[in-house]
């Protein structure tokens, strides 16, 4: 890592740039020319990226920022503080350390942290990044973390592992078994040195095979922000024998939805024609595959085994969106023409033969405005259009 980057003329030119695309100024001549311009064009928009991202990077004089890639790859800081409220203890090793992000949270929750990162620059940018940050019960190790347990033998009341998703040419994998570390494969090394393990996955991942594989998961988190799912993260405790709870949490801008599915439903809920009101899930609840449970929940009526969508007579406060179903008309030219066409609506489709860009072009709805369609299938596997109005 080039340390002159925080020559404070270089930092000024940061600062004054964060406004102007990379794209733009890779067309200027460098005024540092004792340093490489990439290099400084790569902290103006790892700065630029941190603004949303990661807050309190940005807000802090003097950080530095590391590849594209590994910002890409690191935590927000809305997931990491999520992470660091799911254990706690005395000491902490994090296994792939990464940019550090998740770590300056569980920095919060343990006395002592051990973060291990293979490549000795992120290692000592994180290092730098923690010192600017006033943390201080952090140990840097630039190492395997499998060599450095096997070396060392100390025990850790929890290891948290981010797997690197990318393979030795650097394209993307999704298993667990392609990841570095493989962790099912490496899941009774890890039990010498902790009885907790904490394994944050991409949201792509297909949970009944992951808890297959990693085999002792008491929990599992699916975490979402502006219902966009980010992230899983397995909990995994040594000797764990009973059923795993699921967990969801969606980080919306006016509101945090929260709905756990700990109990397995023993009665299904009957399906129903709509009714008064319209209920669509969070995406993070989506992930979970809890649909029956979410009916027994909240009391609510699916129309279809496989459309996802809920309704009854009176409203309820609900993880996800709100409509009010001001129509229901058959799926027909006749019906289309009269309520659809050349009108402005928002499309959704939810156990549908037709994607939303062929409904569109085919009825020439526009896209926007107050109403909202939502082309689905009834309880007798009729295809219907139900008009809505948003309710939130």
């Amino acid at each position: 890592m080039n340390f002159s980057l925080l020559n404070p003329n270089i930092q000024e030119f940061i600062k004054r740039n964060l406004n102007v695309s990379v794209a733009t100024l890779a067309f200027k001549t460098n005024p540092f020319p004792e340093v490489d311009f990439k290099e400084i064009l790569n902290q103006i928009e790892g700065k630029q990226k941190a603004e949303g991202k990661l807050p309190t990077w940005y807000k802090t004089d003097l950080i530095l920022y590391p590849s594209k890639i590994s910002l890409e790859q690191t935590s927000s800081e809305i997931t990491a503080q999520y992470k660091a409220t799911l254990t706690n203890g005395i000491t902490i090793l994090d296994a792939s350390g990464g940019f550090g992000v998740d770590d300056f949270y569980f920095a919060k929750k343990f006395n002592h942290l051990t973060h291990c990162e293979i490549q000795e620059d992120l290692s000592k940018i994180v290092a730098h990044n923690f010192e600017k940050l006033g943390v201080d019960n952090c140990k840097f190790v630039s190492q395997n973390s499998t060599d450095y347990l096997t070396e060392n033998k100390l025990l850790f009341d929890t290891i948290y592992i981010d797997p690197a998703r990318r393979n030795a040419d650097k394209k993307k994998v999704f298993f667990l078994e392609d990841c570095e570390p493989n962790v099912p494969e490496l899941l009774d090394f890890y039990y010498q040195y902790t009885d907790i393990l904490l394994v944050k996955t991409s949201p792509l991942l297909d949970i009944t095979s992951a808890v297959k594989s990693l085999k002792n998961v008491s929990e599992v988190h699916i975490v979402a922000v502006n219902n966009d799912v980010k992230e899983l993260i397995f909990k995994i405790e040594k000797n764990f024998d009973q059923k795993y709870t699921i967990k969801t949490i969606n980080f919306a801008k006016e509101k945090i939805e929260q709905l756990d599915f700990d109990v397995e439903v023993k009665n299904i809920k009957p399906f129903s024609i709509p009714k008064k009101y319209l209920y669509e899930p969070n995406n993070a609840i989506m992930k979970s595959g809890k649909f029956e449970e979410v009916s027994a929940y909240f009391d609510v009526f699916k129309l279809h085994f496989n459309s996802h969508l809920y309704t009854n007579e009176e409203l309820i406060n609900f993880p996800g969106r709100i409509f009010k179903i001001e129509k229901e008309i058959v799926y027909n030219k006749k019906e289309l023409n009269k309520h659809l066409t050349n009108q402005k609506a928002n499309v959704t489709v939810r156990n549908f033969p037709e994607t939303v860009e062929n409904l569109r072009k085919k009825w020439k709805i526009k896209d926007g405005g107050n109403l909202y369609c939502f082309f689905t299938t009834n309880k007798e596997n009729a295809k219907i259009v139900l008009l809505c109005t948003k309710l939130n």
